[in-house]
């Protein structure tokens, strides 16, 4: 296996075990709130901790600093807004995790975020190869 691909793999899965964290574990009730409102701080305080966590992935494995930090901002939006977006529609229908169509919003929204980190690694490999 050669070295290229060996570095995007590792940095998908260390954008994998930065989701599992950001998402699962650190998030407080305040990130969890009031998921529909747009200017909503603790959507973008956890919008935030991704976006540090993918520019502390991005350094580990040797990006420059220019790159991860422009990567990181584009994950903040990218990451606040498919929060938002599936926020505003479960409370617009008042899904609970009861319904099936909780689950299938929740589903699009990982979904989402998991071709975020396929575009990460595609763009590493573009700005490296």
């Amino acid at each position: 296996m050669d070295t290229a691909l060996q570095t995007g793999l590792l940095l998908m899965v260390l954008l994998q075990i930065k989701h599992l964290f950001a998402d699962y574990f650190l998030q407080t009730p305040r990130m969890l709130s009031r998921r529909g409102v747009y200017l909503h701080l603790g959507r973008a305080e956890h919008a935030l901790l991704h976006a540090i966590l993918t520019f502390l992935s991005l350094m580990i494995i040797g990006a420059p600093l220019v790159f991860s930090s422009v990567i990181a901002l584009i994950e903040w939006g990218v990451h606040f807004h498919i929060d938002w977006l599936k926020g505003r529609h479960a409370e617009a229908r008042q899904y609970t995790p009861a319904d099936a169509a909780y689950w299938r919003a929740f589903g699009t929204d990982q979904l989402a975020h998991h071709l975020t980190y396929v575009a990460i690694v595609w763009l590493w490999g573009s700005f490296t190869g």
